[in-house]
Parts: structure tokens; C-alpha cells; sequence
């Protein structure tokens, strides 16, 4: 195995974007409480750990006149730079000006949470690989109605060949070391 290979296989904060996509009112009301908090918990920390890291991020709203607006947790915590961008499409990459966004960060690994698993964050997973991006899915940071749902989602991603890896993985990859200027205020983020 290369280098570059065995790199790819690690979340890097200076190649990572991560991506939020349509965690909106209308969609998360229909998830089970237990299951929404867990992904509001760590969409959360992933948020403030990249704002934190200066990572750059960006979030989708699907077809927002009918599902409601982006969570408040989520909007109130974007950096100015930040956009929400509206679609109609399932996939991120469908968003008018999306791909120009992503493509001028100039990134090349993309750190998946939101709703929902088996569509939205599937399609969407799937385009931005195929696009030549690394994509990682934060498995308890999406969600979907229907844990079937959700499940079929996850075994589907590991047969794309999508890396699949948790919240405090991401935080640690980002870091990679103890003696980083930031682990204590990333450390906080989870306990």
C-alpha cells in the first residue's frame, strides 16, 4: 500500500469539508426521538469541532417551502462563510452552485452527516465519490425514519466502498495527536 493510499484512509483537516445535509424540521420530527437526539448530539460536536479546526463547512436544505427550515442548532452555528443551499434533488451535488462551492474549497474529502441515510446521504455519497472525492459517513450522525432504512443504508455505502467511521473518530483523525494545539477544546466537545 502506498502512502497516499494508507492517507486516504484518515479523516485530514486540511482536506476535509464537512457536509450537513437537510437536517430540517419537518424530516427530523418524523425520526424516533432517541435517534434524532443522537444525530442533533453529533452533528453538533462535528460542527463545533470543524469551526473550532477552521474546517470548512456546508449544508443542504431539501425543498425547504414543504420540509421546514434548517435546524436552529445547525444555522446558529455556521460561520458566515457557510452556505445553506436549497435543492429539489436528492443528491448535495444537484444544488445549483453546489459543485461550484465544493469545488472552491478545494478539498478533496468530504465528512457526510444529515437525513436521510437511504436517500439524501446514500445518492449523495455515491455522486461525490463518483466525482473523485474521499467520503466519509459519520454512522451516528445520520439518520433515517426507519431503522430498516437505515441499515440497508449503511450495507449498501460499505459495498460503494465508502468509509464508514463515528463522530469521534473524525475529531481524532482530525487531530492525530494528543499534543495538538486544539485537543482540549476538541476533548470538551465530548465529554
Amino acid at each position: 500500500m502506498t502512502s497516499k493510499n494508507r492517507h486516504n484512509l484518515l479523516c485530514d483537516i486540511e482536506d476535509s469539508c464537512l457536509i450537513i445535509i437537510d437536517v430540517q424540521e419537518k424530516l427530523t420530527s418524523a425520526i424516533p426521538d432517541k435517534v434524532i437526539n443522537r444525530l442533533r448530539k453529533n452533528t453538533a460536536i462535528l460542527l463545533n469541532a470543524a469551526n473550532e479546526l477552521n474546517v470548512p463547512v456546508i449544508s443542504t436544505a431539501q425543498y425547504p417551502r414543504g420540509l421546514g427550515a434548517t435546524e436552529a442548532f445547525i444555522t446558529q452555528n455556521l460561520a458566515e462563510s457557510s452556505i445553506i443551499f436549497e435543492k429539489t434533488r436528492f443528491s448535495c451535488l444537484g444544488a445549483d452552485g453546489f459543485t461550484e462551492r465544493l469545488s472552491s474549497l478545494n478539498k478533496k474529502q468530504i465528512i457526510l452527516t444529515g437525513v436521510e441515510a437511504h436517500i439524501c446521504i446514500f445518492q449523495s455519497a455515491i455522486d461525490l465519490g463518483q466525482a473523485g472525492f474521499d467520503v466519509f459517513v459519520v454512522i451516528d450522525a445520520i439518520a433515517s425514519r426507519e431503522f430498516t432504512s437505515y441499515e440497508s443504508a449503511l450495507t449498501r455505502l460499505k459495498q460503494a466502498n465508502v468509509s464508514l467511521l463515528n463522530t469521534e473518530s473524525v475529531l481524532f483523525e482530525w487531530l492525530r495527536d494528543a499534543s495538538h494545539e486544539k485537543f482540549k477544546a476538541i476533548s470538551k466537545l465530548i465529554n
